[in-house]
């Protein structure tokens, strides 16, 4: 796999992961990551995502790659903050 591929999904994942831990709801952490912060940097990491996926694919790929490796992170993420969820029962 090419390394830009690999640096693209790598951030794409990072970026799903700052707006998650942006989110009231999350479970991974004790309390939500502050939101303007968290926000900026989720979306400097999607543009370097794309970047890098533009390094290695047409547009039309690198639409496509990086839109899928987002529904699969933000879909992923809610269940493993359920299963390393530490609030008291």
């Amino acid at each position: 796999m090419p390394i830009f591929t690999v640096i693209g999904l790598t951030t794409t994942t990072l970026a799903c992961l700052c707006f998650y831990a942006a989110s009231p709801n999350q479970k991974m952490w004790s309390k939500a990551w502050p939101s303007w912060p968290a926000y900026i940097a989720g979306t400097a990491l999607l543009v370097a995502a794309w970047l890098a996926f533009a390094q290695d694919m047409r547009p039309l790929a690198t639409a496509f790659a990086l839109v899928t490796t987002l529904m699969l992170a933000l879909s992923v993420l809610p269940y493993i903050g359920a299963l390393v969820d530490r609030t008291p029962p």
